[in-house]
């Protein structure tokens, strides 16, 4: 079963977290940002990832801290639903419209974080949540969900599906990624032989 469930807290968030990788999209999730909501809805649908967030965090102060410390549990929880990641492709990219926005995400499942983000933001907030906080989840994510992530806007002009269309990008390429290859269910994806 490749499911696992993230507790973190801290003197800014208090947070848990619980994937299932085999799941079919099925997400419940409450921040207390509606628009971060939206988005994470988005990555548990389109990744078919069954997803569970809850996170208490200082918004009286900004949404910085828990759209961060919900980026770095939920990389915790997808790694460690992982486990020696046997048997899954690795790989996963996605080139995705919505609207007038076009954005290419590709990761690799490697164990070796890293984000290269080349998204522009058209408006610096949306309905009150800042846009930068976007490239934040996906720093947290990477660094701690061990993902080597490429993400890049072509085309956009409405901040919004800009935005959405990363999520949904990273979502489609974390299903390609995630999903068991049935001509290799039983091995590591790297000659390596670990990851």
């Amino acid at each position: 079963m490749r499911q696992a469930t993230i507790s973190r807290k801290t003197a800014e968030t208090d947070i848990s977290v619980t994937v299932d990788l085999d799941g079919t999209g099925t997400y419940d999730n409450h921040t207390g940002v509606g628009f971060f909501d939206h988005m994470l809805d988005q990555l548990s649908r389109h990744a078919l990832i069954d997803l569970t967030v809850r996170c208490d965090g200082d918004l009286h102060i900004d949404d910085h801290h828990t759209v961060e410390d919900v980026g770095i549990a939920l990389g915790q929880a997808l790694n460690e639903a992982m486990g020696d990641k046997r048997g899954i492709r690795r790989y996963g990219a996605c080139l995705l419209p919505m609207d007038d926005a076009l954005v290419r995400a590709a990761l690799d499942l490697s164990g070796r974080p890293w984000l290269s983000w080349e998204v522009a933001m058209t408006a610096p907030q949306i309905k009150g949540f800042d846009t930068e906080l976007v490239r934040e989840f996906f720093q947290a994510l990477a660094v701690h969900g061990g993902i080597t992530l490429h993400v890049d806007t072509l085309r956009g002009i409405n901040s919004h599906h800009i935005a959405e269309a990363a999520f949904k990008a990273v979502a489609r390429s974390l299903r390609d990624a995630l999903e068991v290859d049935p001509r290799k269910a039983d091995a590591i994806p790297s000659t390596k032989g670990s990851l």
